[in-house]
């Protein structure tokens, strides 16, 4: 049984039972049987561990885990402390250092913005080493997307950050004004130039979150 030692707990119990996520428990442990498989099982769901429903302030959706050793680690964007690391992160610290004037961290370990209310969720939980995209449409995402549409029923404002198509994508599940959505291209090397740079995405989080009084977010990451 997940335990997640929050709110998650009792919101996601049900899908847990569900057909579609019995089949996917089945094939994540034929996955981790016979293959190298990321991130550590003990591991999937960091992102629901280190913040609750009702703490999250942001959502900063993903796509898959990274694929590489020693990265991923359970939350989108995010590797382990002393991990190198990745483009698409080295994008957005140049992008927050040029939005609010944070300094370039040492570790890609985003940690500390998670224990904040940034939940930092990727739509596809697992992946084969080497092999981007490999745990897709394996029911990972009807997962997401209802964790996605359990957030969207809160009143309390969230903001959501979505970065690329495919995460422009779950638009279609925040119809609840309540909510807010800043869209931009993702910050990978071969999209960052159109329109992830200069998108100010966390200094607008903060101004949102302040003018619904709520606590901003504090990006330093040391």
């Amino acid at each position: 049984m997940i335990q997640f030692e929050n709110e998650w707990d009792n919101i996601l119990k049900e899908e847990f039972e569900k057909d579609y996520y019995l089949t996917l428990r089945k094939f994540l442990k034929d996955e981790y049987s016979a293959f190298t498989v990321y991130p550590d099982m003990y591991d999937i769901f960091n992102a629901f561990k280190n913040t609750s429903y009702n703490d999250v302030k942001a959502v900063i959706l993903g796509q898959d885990p990274y694929h590489n050793p020693n990265q991923a680690h359970g939350m989108a964007f995010s590797v382990k402390a002393g991990a190198p690391i990745p483009p698409s992160l080295v994008n957005i610290f140049k992008e927050l250092n040029s939005d609010v004037g944070t300094k370039t961290p040492k570790s890609g370990d985003l940690t500390a913005w998670a224990k904040q209310g940034v939940l930092l969720l990727n739509t596809i939980l697992t992946v084969r080493r080497g092999a981007a995209l490999s745990h897709s449409k394996k029911g990972w995402e009807a997962f997401t997307d209802n964790v996605i549409s359990k957030l969207a029923e809160r009143e309390k404002p969230i903001v959501f950050l979505l970065w690329g198509r495919s995460a422009q994508q779950k638009q279609a599940l925040l119809s609840n004004t309540n909510h807010f959505v800043l869209t931009a291209a993702h910050p990978s090397p071969l999209s960052a130039f159109g329109g992830f740079f200069g998108c100010r995405h966390f200094s607008k989080t903060n101004k949102i979150l302040q003018q619904n009084k709520i606590d901003p977010i504090d990006w330093e990451l040391g």
